[in-house]
């Protein structure tokens, strides 16, 4: 094949891939909806945890729903059909609800784990295609993907099929998240590490406060504000009113900017800008890092604020130390 034809193979999976989420999507509309709904609902109302089962390639996505769903506030592990026929549906709580996941809804293999939570009437919820198939009748609530063709041009791999699932399985989460409230300091416990976790930690947790704090006074001479920029080494210094609310910000940019003007003569009045960037303390260093990146003239460091009262500062570097930036 040459380089063009391979270029087109992969524009025609992506293509069917996103013909099949987007029949998932149409699908909300009917029915399917309704079941969705209610499934949102048995799993916020228990007591135990999500247990995700599969088969193949649904197993290997229904592992990955798992994590998500644990990650965002709903407790959850898989448990392997196969494993499950061997000891492991001692796993299984009675407070639980099982997920069960298989395309076609005949996967032998999940005939224990779907008996066992008919057995002990433990909820079970189904992703197939088939309400019909015997998955689909077992199941207490049955999601009925919509039929759509596998990208495989064989219609053999499972392409498609599995991305709707996974698809599914993200929409589940994210409803189980927004329907619990799960903010984004209950994430943070959950993603203690990495750049994510650094992205959630707030600026309070890394701003420097007390006599790190470079900040002058309305008034303050030109000559004054440069040994407090340059003692503190954030490169600005805060310039606050006789309230202590901040009311401008000079740079070693706006001291560039006015090199040519008799700089001893002047007051951070004469070369301040009067709209400083702040943040509050509880803004995610994320947040933070954004709103550095955001402006015209990105910045290094931003003034964190109490109301209207500067309180401390927090740096790129700072970001950079934690692993945000």
């Amino acid at each position: 094949m040459t380089p063009n034809e391979l270029i087109d193979s992969a524009r025609r999976t992506l293509a069917t891939e996103r013909d099949g989420l987007e029949a998932l999507k149409n699908a909300f509309d009917g029915a399917f909806g309704a079941h969705f709904a209610r499934a949102v609902e048995l799993i916020a109302g228990i007591s135990g945890r999500i247990i995700v089962t599969g088969m193949g390639k649904s197993g290997h996505i229904g592992s990955k729903i798992a994590a998500t769903l644990a990650s965002t506030g709903t407790p959850a592990f898989f448990v392997h059909p196969a494993e499950a026929n061997h000891g492991d549906l001692g796993m299984i709580a009675h407070d639980d609800v099982v997920l069960a996941m298989s395309w076609s809804g005949e996967s032998a293999e999940l005939k224990g784990i779907v008996s066992y939570s008919r057995r002990f009437k433990i909820p079970l919820v189904a992703f197939t295609c088939s309400a019909s198939s015997s998955l689909g009748r077992e199941a207490d609530i049955c999601l009925e993907l919509p039929k759509a063709q596998e990208a495989c041009p064989h219609g053999l791999a499972p392409t498609t099929s599995t991305i709707m699932q996974l698809a599914l399985g993200d929409a589940l989460a994210v409803a189980l998240l927004e329907y619990r409230g799960f903010s984004a300091s209950d994430f943070h416990i959950f993603h203690p590490g990495g750049s994510l976790g650094a992205s959630l930690t707030h600026v309070s947790e890394i701003m420097h406060t007390g006599a790190r704090l470079p900040l002058v006074s309305e008034g303050t001479a030109v000559t004054e504000a440069v040994v407090v920029m340059s003692d503190k080494g954030f490169g600005c210094v805060a310039v606050a009113d006789s309230a202590g609310r901040l009311v401008g910000v000079v740079t070693d940019g706006d001291l560039r900017r006015n090199i040519a003007r008799d700089l001893g003569s002047l007051t951070v009045d004469d070369i301040m800008s009067r709209t400083p960037k702040s943040v509050a303390a509880d803004t995610l260093a994320g947040e933070a890092l954004a709103l550095m990146n955001m402006a015209d003239r990105p910045y290094t460091a931003l003034f964190v604020v109490t109301g209207d009262k500067p309180v401390g500062i927090v740096h790129m570097h700072d970001l950079l130390r934690i692993g945000v930036a």
